[in-house]
């Protein structure tokens, strides 16, 4: 899957984080961060970030898991992997 726009790999995200954890896809927004904003915990981190890679076909490094604290860091990073 080519994942062009931020909109798009954000729709993504709060689809997985809704199947997941069960937050609606409104309280999904770039700003918010994960532990502090939306209670996710490390272990559904983990589950939301596998999810995440068979979506957008990108590999996400346990090091660098625990560098994307907001919904922006994935969208971030994301983009510079399909650049």
């Amino acid at each position: 899957m080519a994942v062009a726009t931020e909109a798009e790999i954000l729709d993504g995200l709060a689809k997985i984080i809704d199947d997941i954890v069960g937050i609606d896809k409104a309280e999904v927004t770039p700003e918010k961060n994960f532990i502090d904003d939306l209670d996710i915990d490390s272990l559904s981190m983990v589950e939301i970030a596998v999810a995440a890679q068979d979506e957008f076909g990108v590999e996400i490094p346990d090091d660098e898991l625990r560098n994307l604290k907001t919904v922006q860091d994935v969208i971030n990073f994301v983009q510079k992997l399909k650049a």
